[in-house]
């Protein structure tokens, strides 16, 4: 009776937007429960006309039905006698399983005995603790649809993209229809089979009186109208977030012992719909512009190259190696190669992504390898310091094709974007944004491991200017030079602990080429440490869960935001005024975004940095508002696959586009909450010199931007240095 009082249904769990949109689920059976009020009464008529005509007049089993079923079965008719209550007995509780075990169930028909005897006195136990209509209510939430579809809801969203209150009398003799046989009767797979079981329903509901002639007529004459858009929206690319919301709350679900796949959990994300849509468009349009310049960069070349340009020859065999499928055919054919490679080189039918949408083709393994590897990817996320809410997660171009998740999963060379941590140290420890270095060439002597090594960084462009200049512009041009003599006067050591200390959770090795990005991290924290200088110095733990709440909306936790505070106010914003020098420096490196004049109304500030990691392998861009921190990664996912130059493959040109984009949407939509404007003014009174503005430069098309070669370089647009800043002017304009 306790079972029967308190049934356990397993209830996928829904995850939301912030502003309420659903955006996925998580089911072992994709079920969603709806009360008996928002079904329709064509459902009910359908379901009591057809499985149980006499529901509303028996105690749970019907033994007239049942021994009529049994004698026309024994003419060769063939009829089940359950009820709609045994049913449920039999769905809710699997009488015929869990709860059926021993030796009896070997012998066959004291075996059908004992489980119709089952379901009769748990049918009644169930119709003395129900009404009709709960005992309606459950079965319609519990009975299975075919295609993974358990409960009503499910299965009118998936056929008609209906909710259960709104299906008409055809289309409920249809859902009805098919619980005699879910595969035989499914209207995708057999629609004929489907429509004349449609039918008989339709003509139960006439014989019983829930139907008039002439509607009776109408329904048998209209054609099945299948609307299966519900699926492809439920299957749409934010899996990569789906995904990263299961990984954040394992610890939770484990700790507090519920099931993400059966408690029928309601999520609440920190995603912005709005933002993340896009985002999404951006990234479509930039990186389908951005593949197709590099497949007009190799042609008919393989581009998988060394770090001299050389090609790897055993490139293919190698990723076939990595196939899960290569050890079982290994052992398959003894080892012998020959035969291997010549199921790899056998032509099968495939599905493979394109820009263009999915295609269907014929392509071998060694095809399918050669073109995914020439594939570009991305990783981006967008999070608000102020509230460490993530707006916007986008793990990839498509989770259907690729399911590594580049923002949290994938860690690649930073290049230049960490460099802002090797000036954060010095800003921390006695320098000013006005100090200045001479951009001249540099050897450092360091041990690794023991080993004596000297490193000597190039320049992007291999040029040394001999000029003197701030650490503000060095920063703002991205000079390596000069970045390289701070790593040297702060300490390589130093650069890797404040790195730490702002968010960056990756192991560093700590070598003075640290500075200029030769360790990996994931877009996720680079997008985290970003954040603290906007932040006011405060660290913090990105939300993406702020709420969760059972079937009936009684919220079982909420998520607040934590913060430490891990450097002072004044550097965290000498820090985001050096940021700025990217735009307002010359040739700082994030002036290209002047391209998008949607960015640049009421004299608005961006900061960002560009980063490029050796051979243009990794693409980065890191943009900060004055409300929002956005990262992102453009690569491919094979390392010895890139672009060949800084004008095709550096940061500013393929990340930062994306950014630019992503931003004059978000700008164009007064809804999306965020608006132009200036940085914040100091917090705390500033006591480092920083108005040091550099000479102007009537033009400068060498700003570039690497670890070792030449990379981001940009078409720059001069425009003049403020001449004076202080804490409570905002800048000239420099439109």
């Amino acid at each position: 009776m306790q079972d029967i009082k308190n049934p356990v249904m397993s209830v996928g769990s829904e995850v939301y937007t912030a502003d309420g949109k659903l955006i996925g689920q998580y089911y072992k059976e994709n079920r969603s429960p709806v009360d008996l009020k928002h079904i329709s009464p064509n459902l009910v008529h359908a379901l009591v006309s057809t499985e149980d005509a006499r529901f509303y007049s028996h105690n749970g089993v019907d033994f007239y039905s049942f021994f009529t079923s049994i004698l026309s079965t024994a003419k060769g008719d063939r009829r089940g006698g359950s009820t709609i209550t045994q049913q449920l007995a039999k769905n809710l509780f699997e009488t015929r399983k869990r709860k059926s075990q021993g030796i009896i169930r070997h012998v066959p028909l004291i075996r059908t005995v004992v489980y119709k005897c089952k379901e009769w006195l748990t049918a009644f136990k169930i119709e003395h603790v129900y009404t009709k209509d709960q005992i309606l209510t459950m079965y319609f939430n519990t009975v299975p649809f075919g295609n993974n579809s358990y409960g009503i809801k499910t299965a009118s969203l998936k056929y008609f993209n209906k909710q259960p209150d709104q299906v008409t009398p055809a289309e409920a003799a249809l859902l009805i229809g098919m619980l005699k046989a879910t595969s035989s009767y499914n209207p995708i797979r057999n629609p004929e089979r489907a429509t004349d079981r449609r039918n008989v329903v339709l003509g139960q509901m006439e014989k019983y009186g829930y139907l008039k002639k002439d509607e009776y007529d109408a329904n048998v004459k209209s054609p099945i109208k299948l609307d299966l858009s519900y699926v492809e929206e439920d299957s749409h690319g934010d899996s990569y977030l789906r995904r990263a919301v299961e990984k954040w709350l394992d610890k939770w679900c484990k700790d507090n012992g519920y099931d993400l796949y059966e408690d029928g959990l309601k999520i609440y994300t920190t995603i912005d719909s709005h933002l993340q849509q896009y985002a999404e468009e951006a990234v479509a349009e930039k990186m389908k512009m951005l593949q197709k310049r590099f497949y007009n960069l190799w042609g008919n070349k393989n581009p998988w190259r060394d770090s001299k340009g050389v090609e790897i020859k055993d490139f293919i065999l190698k990723n076939e190696q990595k196939l899960p499928i290569y050890k079982l055919l290994d052992k398959k054919f003894g080892g012998d190669t020959v035969k291997i490679s010549e199921y790899f080189k056998t032509k099968k039918r495939m599905t493979v992504f394109t820009w263009n949408g999915e295609r269907d083709t014929t392509f071998s393994t060694i095809d399918s390898i050669k073109y995914y590897a020439k594939i570009l990817n991305t990783g981006m996320m967008t999070i608000e310091p102020s509230t460490g809410k993530i707006k916007v997660w986008i793990g990839g171009i498509d989770h259907r094709f690729f399911n590594y998740d580049h923002v949290n999963q994938s860690r690649r060379q930073a290049g230049s974007t960490f460099k802002p941590f090797a000036y954060l140290t010095a800003l921390d420890n006695g320098y000013t944004p006005c100090d200045k270095f001479t951009d001249q060439p540099v050897t450092i002597k360091y041990k690794d491991n023991g080993k004596d090594e000297v490193w000597q960084p190039n320049n992007a462009d291999f040029h040394f200017s001999y000029q003197e200049m701030s650490l503000r512009w060095a920063m703002g041009k991205s000079v390596n030079s000069i970045t390289a003599q701070l790593t040297e006067k702060v300490g390589w050591d130093k650069i890797v602990q404040y790195a730490h200390k702002v968010g960056i959770e990756s192991p560093l090795k700590s070598v003075p080429s640290v500075s200029l990005g030769s360790n990996d991290v994931s877009v996720y924290e680079m997008v985290r440490a970003y954040s603290t200088f906007l932040n006011k110095g405060e660290k913090i733990d990105p939300l993406l869960v702020t709420k969760i709440t059972d079937q009936d909306g009684n919220v079982l936790d909420e998520f607040k935001l934590k913060s430490e505070k891990v450097i002072s106010e004044e550097t965290a914003w000498l820090m985001l005024y050096m940021f700025r020098g990217g735009m307002e420096e010359p040739g700082g490196t994030s002036q290209a975004l002047w391209e998008y004049p949607g960015l640049w109304k009421k004299d608005n500030q961006i900061g960002g940095k560009t980063g490029t990691s050796s051979d243009y392998v990794d693409g980065w861009y890191m943009g900060i508002t004055k409300d929002l921190v956005t990262g992102i990664w453009v690569g491919c996912d094979d390392r010895s696959v890139h672009f060949t130059s800084s004008e095709t493959g550096e940061g500013s040109h393929t990340a930062l586009p994306i950014f630019g984009r992503f931003m004059e949407k978000v700008y164009a939509d007064p809804k999306s909450g965020y608006t132009y404007g200036n940085f914040p003014k100091p917090w705390v009174k500033i006591t480092k010199s920083y108005q040091c503005p550099s000479p102007h430069i009537a033009a400068d098309t060498t700003a570039t931007d690497s670890t070792s070669n030449p990379i981001d370089t940009t078409n720059v647009i001069p425009t003049p240095a403020p001449a004076t800043e202080n804490p409570e002017s905002t800048p000239p304009n420099q439109k």
